[in-house]
Order: structure tokens, then C-alpha cells, then sequence
């Protein structure tokens, strides 16, 4: 049976040259980077090698990246801290940023009694930066303003340097999680003055696992693991470092390599797009996914013009013909209510049609996309 993997914002396939640099620090960087003997020095010298060649590629100090599990703990850290000791008395963001960073506000609005305000979007869940603009003028206290960079659910792009530069101006603090554009964009954090931001190796073609918190020098966020000193004070517990170093190895690759595959890449959604809009009538897609200047080449959430009966047969249908992909994000397969992000921008009518996210790499090719679209319009037409 042919497969097709069309869920890479989910997470993504292990680049082989990402495979073997893990399998070999394995093999020989076993020590523990806090031990002072030769074996700990040797995988200490590995882990900062790694947090350099990852800061350098964002333009940022080394001092600056933080080692985590991945991006919902680097949300969760930044976001606590912020509150718990930077004496943020109020946090802005919106209603579809993922759940890693709304369930830790709505818990912080609860446990610190925090104002939490929702900026206003647009039909298409476009930030209305005249309305965050207005939020941010219109207070005393301390804020943070926590908007994601590329949306998981319907690739919306954020412009990360006027929101930066907007929170300067009014003198908040600005956290956003780059779970899905970090490796994908470049970033220049010396150029965007965002104070925080979240990344996951395994959004990238490394290691699921492993992620890193950029956290601006000096800011005073504080820890939320104690125990060890280990990455300066912020994450206490022995670090992972065969899924470090291949989170680097697998960073460098992706912007070696990024003219070439995002130009790839975005050739493929434009055909798949084509493919979809000539086969299928009435299909729609959702949020900015269709716009290439508002959206990012990696992805498609799309809205199907079939009955919510049959729209309920539709993932198994796909899964039995061999296609991953995501009815909403993976981080929600399951859960009741449908997609937030769905139900936050979409009209009734179209909520009762079923909407599937396909996501995509360089892995995948026009073959792949072919026989999607000859899957789906057998599957509509029967």
C-alpha cells in the first residue's frame, strides 16, 4: 500500500544525517555534561557546541538558549516565570494560539488572578494590530503580550518585528512560541527585540523531546524544575545531550538548506492548492492557508463540501488508503469541540463540514499530492 505522510506540523521525519549524529553521541558522549571527568567534559563541551551553533543561527548569545523537553515546557517556563517573578500583572494574546500557551494563561488567571485580555481577529484569524496597539495603550500595569508566529491549525503569519517593536514602544514584554517557524524562517533576534520564544526540535526533522526556550539576557525568569544548577539555574536535570546535538545538527541543516527546500516546498502547496480548487467544487480554505504572503508555505487546512455523516468516515477512509494528516492539529485528536481555532473564525455552515489539515515537507513529492486528491475525489463522489 502506498504511503503518504502529509503531517509535518505535527511532527517530522528524522533527517538521516540527524539519525546518525544522535546513534553516534550514543555511542561515545555517554557521560553526565555536570560530571568534571574527561567523559563529562567531552559531552559538556558537546551540549555548549550545540546551544552555540543553535544561538548563532538566530543571532542571539549563546547565554540566551535554554535547553528544555520541548516547546510546551518552554511556553510553560516563560509564561509562569513571567508572572511569578517578573511581577506581570497582565497578559494579551489571542483565542488561537495553541493550547501549550492558553491553558497556562487561563491557569494563571486563576492561580494569580492575572487580566487576561484576547486581541481582535480578523474573518481570516488575522491579528487586528490596530486593536493590540489600543490594548497595550490602554494600561499601567506590567504586560506581556503572547502571540504565536505561524499558526499550527491554518498557517496564519504574525509579523513578528511590528508586534515586537509595538510592545517596545509601550514598554511590555513580548513572548511568542515559534514551535512552527523556528527552522522554517529566518529569525534574527538581534534585528525582532522579542524578549521570549518557544522552539521543539522535532517540528524540524530533529528529535522529539528536546527544544530550547530563547530567553533575553538579564530578563530575571526564574525556574520551574529544581534541583541541579544545570542550564544556569533555568532547567534543573541532567540534559539530553545525543537529542541536543541532534536538535542542532538537524537546525543547521534546515537553514542550509532552506532557500532550496522552501522554495520546494512552497511549489508543492501552490500545486496542491491547484489540484484541490480544479477537483474538488466548493472547497474552501480556511484561515490565511490559500494567501502565500499571509500564510506559511507549509501547510493547508481546508474545508470540505461533504455532509458531516460522511465527514465522519473521512480520516478513517484516508488513514486505510495510507495518508496521515490532521483533522484540526494532532494535539487535539480526540477531544470534544472540534478545533479551537476552527470554531473561533469559522462560520456555522462551515463548521459542519469536516476540515483537514495536510502539512507538508521536502520528503514529500506531486506524486503524493496526485494521489491524495484521487483519494478524496473518490471518496466525495461515491
Amino acid at each position: 500500500m502506498k504511503k503518504v505522510y502529509f503531517d509535518s506540523a505535527a511532527t517530522t521525519q528524522l533527517r538521516d544525517e540527524v539519525i546518525n549524529c544522535i546513534t553516534e553521541v550514543l555511542k561515545t558522549e555517554y557521560g553526565n555534561p555536570s560530571s568534571t571527568h574527561s567523559y563529562g567534559r567531552s559531552s559538556k563541551s558537546l551540549l555548549e557546541n550545540s546551544r552555540k551553533e543553535i544561538a548563532k543561527l538566530l543571532n542571539v548569545s549563546a547565554s540566551e538558549i535554554i535547553f528544555t523537553s520541548g516547546g510546551t515546557e518552554a511556553d510553560n517556563l516563560i509564561l509562569t516565570s513571567a508572572v511569578r517573578d517578573l511581577g506581570v500583572k497582565r497578559i494579551i494574546s489571542s483565542r488561537i494560539e495553541h493550547h501549550a500557551v492558553l491553558h497556562t494563561l487561563e491557569w494563571l488567571q486563576k492561580e494569580y488572578g492575572i487580566q487576561l485580555d484576547y486581541v481582535k481577529l480578523d474573518e481570516c484569524g488575522q491579528v487586528d494590530y490596530a486593536h493590540l496597539e489600543n490594548l497595550l495603550a490602554n494600561t499601567s500595569d506590567k504586560t506581556l503580550v503572547s502571540l504565536m508566529h505561524v499558526n499550527n491549525e491554518v498557517g496564519n503569519l504574525l509579523d513578528l518585528k511590528k508586534v515586537a517593536l509595538l510592545c517596545k514602544s509601550h514598554k511590555a514584554l513580548f513572548h511568542s512560541d515559534t514551535v512552527q517557524s523556528v527552522g522554517h524562517f529566518e529569525l534574527d533576534f538581534k534585528e525582532i527585540p522579542i524578549d521570549f520564544a518557544a522552539a521543539a526540535a522535532h517540528k524540524f526533522h530533529g528529535p522529539k523531546g528536546a527544544g530550547f526556550a530563547f530567553i533575553r539576557k538579564n530578563s530575571g525568569l526564574r525556574s520551574l524544575i529544581h534541583g541541579g544548577e544545570q542550564e544556569r539555574g533555568l532547567r534543573a536535570g541532567t540534559e539530553a545531550v545525543y537529542a541536543i546535538a541532534g536538535m542542532a545538527e538537524a537546525l543547521k541543516i534546515s537553514y542550509q538548506n532552506l532557500e532550496e527546500e522552501r522554495k520546494y516546498i512552497s511549489e508543492l502547496k501552490k500545486y496542491f492548492k491547484g489540484q484541490l480548487s480544479a477537483t474538488i467544487p466548493g472547497i474552501k480554505f480556511n484561515g490565511s492557508c490559500g494567501d502565500t504572503e499571509k500564510s506559511t508555505y507549509t501547510l493547508l487546512n481546508v474545508c470540505l463540501p461533504i455532509s458531516a455523516e460522511k465527514a465522519m468516515l473521512l480520516l478513517f477512509q484516508l488513514d486505510l488508503r495510507g495518508i496521515a494528516c490532521s483533522k484540526g492539529s494532532a494535539c487535539q485528536s480526540g477531544a470534544e469541540g472540534g478545533s479551537h481555532v476552527l470554531n473561533e473564525i469559522l462560520s456555522d455552515e462551515d463548521l459542519s463540514k469536516p476540515s483537514i489539515r495536510f502539512s507538508f515537507s521536502s520528503f514529500n513529492t506531486k506524486e503524493d499530492v496526485d494521489f491524495v486528491v484521487d483519494v478524496l475525489k473518490e471518496f466525495i463522489s461515491e
